[in-house]
């Protein structure tokens, strides 16, 4: 029992661990270990203004477009053309992993095609195969390579970048 004089016993503390020293004698930060690698695949696709960012990993064959499952989509025309490549690569290859494409700028069709390109080039990357990179180049060079056609910038004395304003001399 204890009186009310006596204080508790106190734990006795865990041993702080030596600081590190480096050669001269000062103190170093002790160093992180760097977390393990993942085995994801990051590659990027353009179009008009819309960039697209595709992340593939093994997986069961969901492909999502920010965030939402490709299906999901509602515009057919815009959904077809996202999933184009998947077409043309084997089921055993589509099946077997996951893709998900952040996409954002530009309108619904620039991000489409940058999202068609994301996709190509993350399955190319991924497979490893020149074989599937010579399919997707025969189909359509834009599958792999990002179209380098810009929106021209509006001029001065005009409504558009050529159109020029009307004269009048009456």
């Amino acid at each position: 029992m204890m009186t009310t004089t006596e204080k508790p016993k106190e734990k006795a503390a865990a041993p702080k661990p030596a600081k590190q020293k480096d050669a001269k004698g000062k103190a170093v930060a002790p160093v992180k270990k760097a977390p393990p690698k993942s085995n994801v695949i990051v590659v990027r696709g353009k179009r008009k203004e819309a960039v697209a960012r595709a992340y593939i990993r093994k997986g069961t064959g969901k492909v999502r477009v920010n965030k939402m499952l490709l299906d999901s989509i509602a515009n057919p025309y815009t959904k077809s053309l996202m999933g184009e490549p998947l077409t043309i690569v084997d089921d055993k290859v589509s099946k077997s992993v996951d893709i998900d494409v952040d996409v954002y700028g530009g309108g619904p069709m620039g991000q489409a095609q940058a999202v068609r390109c994301a996709i190509s080039r993350a399955l190319v990357a991924f497979t490893k195969d020149s074989s599937l990179r010579e399919e997707f180049h025969k189909r359509d060079k834009f599958f792999l390579i990002e179209d380098s056609r810009r929106v021209e910038p509006k001029k001065y004395k005009g409504p558009k970048a050529r159109a020029r304003f009307q004269k009048s001399y009456r």
